[in-house]
């Protein structure tokens, strides 16, 4: 019977191989500096691929599968064990970087009500509704919760 999969690291990382967001499940980097290594050397190993954009590929290094993809100027990998399945490294990658950009897309309207709709889940007039808080109440509010969904 096997054991449930597992991620040992979500990254996101920027054009030029910089941190923009990480999350680390596994101790099998111990230090920042390991750590540093590892997403530059992801960098570094998916940038000569040729991945086309928004298409998640996987390449295999030092005994990991990494799952990747870019989209615009966000690189998203998602990395598991070398006996992991690619498919569900897959879907976790996929179902992340769909939550960041729904979250982005909260982020970047600029009409209030609807900020303060997508941000309580409710309707506007549905109870708990943000709709009398500013938009720098709800900006903070989303920005709570992307960080918490990094964060968990």
């Amino acid at each position: 019977m096997g054991s449930c999969p597992s991620v040992k690291n979500i990254l996101v990382l920027d054009l030029e191989g910089k941190r923009v967001a990480v999350k680390y499940h596994s101790d099998e980097w111990p230090s920042a500096s390991s750590k540093l290594a590892f997403e530059k050397s992801v960098f570094v190993k998916t940038q000569k691929t040729g991945a086309k954009a928004e298409e998640a590929d996987v390449v295999m290094f030092d005994g990991y599968i990494v799952v990747y993809k870019f989209i615009e100027d966000l690189q998203f990998f998602v990395t598991g064990g070398e006996e992991e399945n690619e498919l569900i490294l897959a879907s976790v990658l996929q179902g992340f970087s769909d939550a960041v950009g729904i979250l982005l897309r909260i982020v970047l309207e600029t009409d209030a009500n609807v900020i303060a709709e997508k941000v309580s889940g409710h309707g506007l007039e549905g109870p708990g509704s943000y709709a009398e808080q500013s938009v720098t109440q709800a900006f903070a509010v989303a920005k709570q919760h992307f960080m918490r969904s990094l964060l968990n």
